[in-house]
């Protein structure tokens, strides 16, 4: 059969979040379906077995796992996720330095605390949108802690064009063009920072102004700034700027989990009394299986360097492996009744880093997995409590759907509510924390 009619593009276009699930459904469930996507051999590979092989980087790489046109708006050309083998591991211990610390984890956390007091007052008697908001907050406060400290109407154009390059990921056409647009813009700012603060151009006069007197000892501009690669060479200017906004764009990503977590307080109001009261292993616990339980990534990418097998199934050298993440989340042979909202899963033991694997599996210092999943589950396990806190209405007029069939989704309204008048006293509750 001609690979144009075995191809998934347009079936993985029209069906989402949903499409592997349903691929596997008509293989009658096997572990490794074989397929074609944008015109290349494919298979999409699932389950505990294929969690292993995929992020063994002897057999899996990630340069050349995704078109550029879907890799370049959300990563960046030349960014580490693009990289492996001994350049991987120079580029992913500049990041591991910087985000897996616990003083990066406690700086960002304290952040979106002090900025989430701030606003909140702002919100007291009006109608917000939470998506916007926060993705608005997450901003400033990555900014102030890369070392970039930003005013807030440019942090919300910052979030603005961070979201748009994660919502053209996927998308086509005029999605695609608008990623590419506010991808460029970011990355010339930041680029124009690093060459500053080098001393090797003039002081930019853009978002980032304030660059050289922002650049403190052991700041994150400044480690990438004068970070190495593996030849010995400092990363140029765009590089640079690429690696700086892979800190920023995720964290600003997390505005996606946040907005799910509301949604799932306003679906199950039971779980605000237990937030409130639960202390931190609660929240934790909640952040986990808002991330496992909503769908954020549909599947992971890599490339078989050599010939596999998983489970009998053979894998050819050069097939482009999909890892179904979406898939993996909700499968009843891994996970109890996995269309349940059900935090108390995880309550009193971490998950098994194979088994919940929003932000990949295998070891995050020295493989794929992303390093600052430790600050999305903080600063996650942050925020919940705080929306639970809050004294809001949620007005009917408004689309709280979450469209499988779109990648990246989330409730189409963006969670509008409505903020009452605070209580001193509730105000001082707010993220205090619980010994």
């Amino acid at each position: 059969m001609s690979a144009l009619l075995t191809d998934s593009t347009l079936s993985l276009m029209a069906h989402g979040y949903a499409w592997g699930p349903d691929l596997r459904r008509a293989h009658h469930g096997a572990p490794v379906v074989r397929t074609h996507l944008f015109g290349r051999p494919a298979a999409l590979v699932h389950g505990p077995g294929a969690v292993a092989l995929f992020y063994d980087t002897d057999h899996v790489q990630r340069h050349g796992a995704l078109p550029a046109q879907v890799i370049d708006p959300v990563f960046g050309e030349g960014a580490v996720h693009s990289l492996d083998g001994p350049p991987h591991r120079v580029r992913k211990e500049l990041f591991v330095s910087l985000l897996m610390s616990p003083s990066a984890v406690r700086a960002l956390t304290e952040g979106i605390e002090r900025g989430w007091r701030e606003a909140v007052t702002g919100w007291e008697g009006r109608r917000v949108v939470l998506f916007d908001e926060v993705a608005a907050l997450l901003t400033r406060a990555v900014c102030d802690w890369v070392g970039l400290p930003v005013p807030d109407d440019a942090a919300r154009e910052i979030a603005q064009d961070c979201v748009t390059m994660i919502d053209g990921s996927a998308g086509a056409g005029p999605r695609r063009l608008r990623a590419r647009h506010a991808r460029r813009r970011q990355e010339q700012a930041l680029a124009a920072a690093v060459i500053d603060l080098r001393g090797t151009g003039p002081h930019p006069d853009g978002i980032f102004s304030a660059s050289r007197h922002a650049a403190v000892a052991g700041s994150p501009l400044e480690a990438v700034a004068w970070h190495r690669d593996q030849d010995g060479a400092l990363l140029d200017p765009h590089t640079a700027a690429v690696e700086l906004l892979n800190i920023i764009r995720p964290t600003v990503a997390i505005a996606w989990f946040a907005v799910f977590a509301a949604h799932a307080l306003h679906r199950h109001p039971g779980r605000r009394d237990q937030l409130r009261a639960g202390g931190p292993a609660y929240a934790r616990a909640f952040a986990h299986e808002v991330r496992r339980f909503y769908p954020f990534i549909p599947f992971i990418g890599g490339v078989a360097v050599d010939d596999l097998t998983l489970e009998g199934h053979g894998i050819p050298a050069g097939t482009h492996l999909l890892l179904d993440v979406y898939g993996h989340h909700h499968d009843p042979d891994l996970w109890e009744r996995p269309y349940h909202f059900a935090p108390g899963r995880f309550l009193g033991h971490e998950p098994d880093r194979d088994m919940l694997i929003p932000q990949g599996a295998g070891d995050a210092r020295t493989g794929h997995r992303c390093p600052g999943e430790d600050i999305t589950v903080s600063l996650l396990a942050a925020l919940a409590p705080a929306v639970a806190d809050l004294d809001f209405a949620v007005p009917p007029q408004q689309d709280l759907s979450i469209p499988l069939g779109r990648i990246p989704t989330r409730p189409r309204s963006g969670f509008v509510m409505e903020v009452a008048h605070q209580p001193r006293s509730q105000r001082a509750r707010r993220f205090q924390r619980q010994s």
